[in-house]
């Protein structure tokens, strides 16, 4: 299989979204037969051997978006808070720095914290916001207002179709389509793939 074989949305039985698998790991769905139904397009083949009975020679070909038998999926709720980590909070606030309101790349920006950890704050996506290296400077170990700067957009938790949103680059249409409708209203999220 090549390299750039997308990765597979898993739903619970009811069709929440759940995270995204490996096309080897969706194979391992469907040949158990925990597959319950599929929505999307084709989104791999894979072929295996020749059987000595039939001649035939054995494939399983997954769709992009699968839903799972079984209780396992269903124990993590939908409003569960996904991980807080730098690459999905930068892309949360579209690498813009919450102070200057500039965008740089990855490695121009740094976790804030806008109450300072050192102060009680928490590591929490409510008291977090990307911060270019500069305004995080300026602001040091102090809160917002007791710098002088002010936030130009406010920190949220990202719901589950969000955080897998933000958490893949390749999402395939059908996905996208399939993820849209669970984004919440207050989310900047969709904004990432609406070019």
């Amino acid at each position: 299989m090549a390299a750039d074989t997308p990765l597979i949305l898993t739903l619970d039985y009811h069709g929440v979204p759940h995270r995204w698998i490996s096309w080897q790991q969706a194979c391992y769905y469907y040949a158990k037969n925990l597959v319950a139904w599929t929505l999307g397009d084709t989104a791999f083949t894979v072929h295996g051997g020749v059987s000595r009975l039939t001649g035939q020679r054995s494939r399983i070909s997954g769709q992009s978006i699968i839903a799972i038998k079984g209780k396992a999926m269903a124990f993590k709720g939908f409003n569960h808070i996904p991980p807080l980590n730098n690459r999905e909070l930068f892309r949360r606030d579209h690498h813009t720095c919450a102070y200057c309101g500039e965008e740089f790349s990855f490695l121009r920006l740094t976790r804030d914290h806008i109450k300072p950890a050192s102060r009680g704050g928490r590591d929490t996506w409510m008291n977090v916001v990307t911060a270019c290296r500069h305004c995080n400077g300026i602001k040091r170990n102090r809160t917002p207002e007791e710098a002088g700067i002010q936030l130009i957009y406010t920190p949220y938790v990202p719901n589950r179709a969000e955080y897998l949103i933000l958490t893949n680059r390749k999402i395939l249409a059908d996905q996208m389509e399939f993820l849209r409708p669970h984004v919440s209203n207050h989310g900047r999220v969709l904004a990432l793939h609406a070019a």
